[in-house]
């Protein structure tokens, strides 16, 4: 397959798309007596048409997102200080990592045979990593949007590459996504009321509705039926194994097997098609090359190797800041806390990978969100 084409074309259908889970949400909760219609049309259409959220998500609940528009919002220097560090970060996943991997994942999928065994094992989990940093981007520089007009938006991601279940990566990423299925499709299908086979059951339909909403391919539909498996094995793996020892060695094996996991499936979403997945899933055997992940040979994927340093350390400090959101800890808050020298220097590192190591110039295209064209 080759490189993704973006138009802006596409932000018609893609806001609709959002729109109609948003919309669709609300009614439901009329319905149920969760929540009082709203009677004034212009903060309806406000609501559905919130733009920093309409694109891409988050999926603002309506108890959440309604309220808050109905107050008035007072200018806040807080909401504006942390509003421009949430845009400020975003810009960084998207520009500097996403991006800069867009690049070696194309270089890569677009020729598979000419880039065999280890070059694909590495593009895919390149890809795992583009996919989140720029959903990720997009949705902090949302919230970060919708911040500086005092308007909370939810935080869509939680360090899901620390999950050590496949359950877990689903309760962390796209959380906004998840819960509506969750909420307006898994429970009432039954959810796991009504026996364990049902309770799989629902499982598998739900992944496969979400493969089916990301687009009208088998490769999409395929994506979410695996994650549904992958959630039918581990309870089945959950009742047969004994052990319950929580200790260092088990906790890495269990997210580095999640981590393996997600990132397979990612491979048929980043195809496209099931016949570009299966001729991709042929190539990573044709050819026994781990070396190429040692001997320098990812230099050559359309990335300097200076560029591929400063892109290893970018990817480094995402984790380590994920790492403290796993533990539960509010990054922006600690940050916020550190002497006004930290402060300055770490923002100016971020403007300043931003605007040297960004995708600017003839090397590379315009990299649209992935995220548009769902």
């Amino acid at each position: 397959m080759g490189e993704i084409s973006w138009d802006y074309d596409i932000l018609l259908p893609v806001g609709i798309s959002f729109y109609t889970l948003q919309a669709l949400g609300y009614l439901i909760d009329v319905y149920r007596g969760e929540i009082c219609a709203e009677k004034s049309f212009a903060r309806y259409a406000l609501f559905v048409s919130f733009f920093p959220q309409l694109v891409a998500g988050p999926i603002e609940r309506s108890r959440n997102l309604l309220a808050q528009l109905s107050d008035s919002h007072p200018f806040s220097y807080e909401n504006l200080r942390r509003g421009m560090l949430l845009i400020l970060y975003g810009l960084f996943l998207k520009m500097v990592i996403s991006d800069r991997l867009a690049v070696m994942v194309d270089t890569v999928y677009g020729d598979s045979a000419a880039y065999p065994g280890f070059y694909i094992v590495a593009a895919t989990v390149f890809f795992a990593i583009q996919i989140y940093c720029d959903f990720y981007g997009y949705s902090t520089i949302a919230r970060g949007s919708a911040l500086l007009m005092g308007i909370y938006l939810m935080d869509n991601f939680n360090a899901p590459y620390f999950s050590k279940s496949v359950k877990e990566f689903w309760r962390r990423w796209h959380i906004s996504l998840s819960s509506w299925f969750r909420d307006y499709l898994y429970i009432p299908l039954g959810g796991n009321r009504k026996g364990k086979t049902r309770k799989e059951l629902n499982h598998l339909i739900v992944f496969a509705v979400s493969g089916l909403w990301h687009g009208a391919s088998m490769s999409y539909v395929f994506w979410g039926f695996l994650n549904g498996i992958y959630q039918i094995a581990e309870d089945v793996a959950s009742k047969i194994r004994k052990s319950s020892n929580d200790c260092f060695s088990r906790r890495i094996f269990q997210r580095t097997l999640t981590f393996s996991l997600v990132t397979l499936a990612w491979l048929f979403f980043r195809a496209g098609t099931f016949a570009s997945a299966g001729e991709i899933m042929a190539n990573i055997f044709a050819s026994n090359n781990w070396m190429v992940l040692m001997n320098g040979s990812l230099y050559n994927l359309g990335v300097p190797e200076s560029h591929v340093k400063i892109l290893l350390v970018s990817i480094l400090l995402l984790f380590l800041i994920d790492y403290q959101k796993y533990q539960g800890k509010d990054v922006l808050e600690i940050f916020l806390k550190q002497g006004w020298l930290f402060r300055v220097s770490a923002i100016m590192f971020f403007v300043y990978v931003i605007l040297l190591y960004g995708c600017y110039g003839e090397m590379f295209d315009t990299q649209q969100f992935i995220y548009f064209q769902f």
